[in-house]
C-alpha cells in the first residue's frame, strides 16, 4: 500500500534504503575546515564540502558536534547526512542569509534564504537522525518589536513581509527531493517550505518551535503551489499552521496562478499549532486532489480542520479528501472562514505614506469581487473522532456563492455545542453522531440540501 501511494505520486519508495545508502563513504565537512564547537561560523566550510560532493553526487557528513552556520545551498545529486550527535545551528546574524528571489506568505519578492536551501535543484536528500536548529528567538523578538510599531498604524498585514526572518528549510523550484529524519528546532520563520516544486517526500520529522518561547509564523510544513508531494509521519509543535496547503495571495497569487495539487499527508501528530490541517489562507492559485489521513491532534491546538481565505484571495478549492482523524480537546472540529483575520488579510497603505516597498504596491492591487472570492466544493470528510471539543462546526461563506457538495461520513463527535453551518448547499451526513450537551444538532442557516443531521 505504501509503495503504491508513492508510485502514484511519481516518487520512489526510498525512505529506509536512502538512509542505508547514505551511510556509506562521505565527504566530511570537517575536512574543509568545519568546526563543531557551536561558535565558529562554518558556512564557507560546509558549502565547500557540498560543492565538492556535487561533482560526483556524493554525501556530505559531519563528525559529532554543533556547527554554527548561515545559509547553505544543496546541489543536484547531493545527500546531506546529519548523523545522531550532529547539529546544524543557525546563525543569529541576518547578514549570513543572502537575499534571493522567492515567495513568502503568497507574495513573490526578494527575501533572505533559508538555513538549508534546495533552490532550483534535482535529486537532493537531507537525511539522518541529527538536528537542524534555527536558534530563532532573535528573529522572533525582532518580529514582535516591529509589531509594536506597526499595529497602531494599521500595518499588521505588512509585518510578516517587512520583518525578514530565515526559514529553516526551503525547497524551491526543485524536484525529486527527500527530507527524512532530522529533528527540526526553533525556526526563525516557517520550518519547511516546499514551493514551486514536485516529486517531494517529507517524512519522519520532529518539529519543535516553541522551545524558549513561541515563535511567530513558525509553521511546520507548508506546501505552496507544488504538486506530487508526500508528507508522512510528522510530529509537530509550533506556533502557527502545522501542516498547511498554500497557493499564493491576492493579485500576485492570481497572476502566478499555480495550484497545489496531488498531495498526500498522512500519519502525523499535531501537539500544538493553530490547526491540525490548514487550507489557506493563500488560496489564489487553488487546490485540488488533496488527501489527508491518519492525523492525531491534541490540545491546545484550537481547530482540527481549517479552511481559510479572504475576499481578495480567489482560487478554486475542490476534490479534498480528509479521513481518519482523532481530535483530543480541540475547541472546534471543522471551521470554514472565508473572511479570515481582516487586519492581516486586507492590505491598505495608510494615507500620506508614499515611500513604501514595491511589494506593498503589489499587495494592495485591486482584486475585482468576482475574482476575489474563493470557491470551495467537493470536500469529503470521514472517520473523524473528537473527544472533549467545544464546537463541532463553525462554517460560513457567501449567500450567493455557497459551499457546494460536502460529504461527511462516520463522524463521532463529543462536543459541547453543535455550532453553526451557513451558506452550504448539498451537504450530506451519513452514519454520523454529534453528541452535544443540549442534544441539538448544528444550526443550519441560509443553506439548502443539507441532509442527515
Amino acid at each position: 500500500m505504501q509503495r503504491r501511494a508513492l508510485l502514484q505520486l511519481g516518487l520512489v519508495a526510498v525512505s529506509a534504503p536512502t538512509l542505508a545508502l547514505a551511510a556509506g563513504k562521505a565527504i566530511l565537512a570537517n575536512a574543509h575546515g568545519a568546526v563543531g564547537d557551536g561558535r565558529t561560523l562554518n558556512t564557507k566550510a560546509i558549502q565547500a564540502a557540498i560543492d565538492e560532493a556535487a561533482k560526483t553526487g556524493a554525501t556530505v557528513a559531519f563528525k559529532p558536534g554543533v556547527y554554527r552556520t548561515g545559509s547553505i545551498f544543496l546541489k543536484s545529486g547531493v545527500t546531506l547526512r546529519l548523523d545522531k550527535g550532529v547539529t546544524l545551528l543557525g546563525s543569529q546574524n541576518l547578514a549570513d542569509y543572502p537575499e534571493l528571489p522567492t515567495r513568502v506568505a503568497g507574495i513573490e519578492l526578494t527575501w533572505p534564504a533559508a538555513l538549508v536551501n534546495v533552490y532550483k535543484q534535482k535529486n537532493v536528500r537531507i537525511v539522518g537522525d541529527g538536528t537542524i536548529d534555527g536558534d530563532g528567538k532573535v528573529f522572533w523578538d525582532s518580529y514582535w518589536a516591529l509589531r509594536r510599531k506597526y499595529d497602531p498604524k494599521g500595518l499588521l498585514w505588512a509585518a510578516d513581509y517587512d520583518c525578514k526572518r530565515p526559514r529553516l528549510i526551503q525547497v524551491f523550484g526543485s524536484e525529486q527531493v527527500e527530507l527524512a529524519g532530522p529533528r527540526l528546532r526553533r525556526a526563525g520563520f516557517w520550518t519547511v517550505h516546499v514551493c514551486y516544486s514536485h516529486d517531494i517526500h517529507v517524512a519522519d520529522l520532529e518539529i519543535r518551535n516553541n522551545e524558549g518561547g513561541r515563535g511567530p509564523s513558525t509553521d511546520g510544513v507548508d506546501i505552496d503551489s507544488s504538486h506530487d508531494v508526500l508528507v508522512e509521519r510528522i510530529d509537530v509543535a509550533c506556533n502557527d499552521d502545522a501542516l498547511c496547503i498554500k497557493a499564493g495571495r491576492d493579485a500576485d497569487g492570481l497572476r502566478v496562478a499555480r495550484p497545489t495539487r496531488d498531495i498526500v499527508i498522512r500519519d502525523c501528530v499535531i501537539r500544538d499549532a493553530s490547526a491540525g490541517v490548514t487550507f489557506g489562507s493563500e488560496t489564489s492559485g487553488g487546490f485540488h486532489d488533496i488527501k489527508i489521513s491518519g492525523l492525531t491532534v491534541h490540545h491546545p491546538t484550537p481547530v482540527g480542520i481549517l479552511f481559510k481565505s479572504a475576499h481578495t484571495r480567489g482560487g478554486t478549492v475542490k476534490n479534498i479528501d480528509i479521513s481518519g482523524m482523532d481530535l483530543h480537546d480541540v475547541f472546534t472540529v471543522f471551521r470554514v472562514n472565508l473572511n479570515w483575520n481582516p487586519a492581516y488579510s486586507y492590505a491598505k497603505i495608510p494615507a500620506g505614506m508614499t515611500d513604501v516597498p514595491p511589494y506593498w504596491q503589489v499587495m494592495t492591487q485591486h482584486v475585482p469581487p468576482e475574482q476575489g472570492r474563493c470557491r470551495l466544493s467537493d470536500v469529503r470528510v470521514r472517520d473523524i473522532k473528537a473527544i472533549g471539543a467545544k464546537t463541532a462546526f463553525e462554517v460560513a461563506a457567501f449567500p450567493d456563492l455557497p459551499l457546494e457538495g460536502f460529504a461527511f461520513e462516520n463522524l463521532d463527535l463529543d462536543v459541547q455545542a453543535g455550532g453553526r453551518i451557513a451558506n452550504a448547499r448539498n451537504w450530506t451526513f451519513t452514519r454520523s453522531k454529534i453528541d452535544t450537551l443540549d442534544g441539538k444538532p448544528p444550526e443550519v442557516v441560509d443553506s439548502s440540501g443539507v441532509t442527515g443531521l
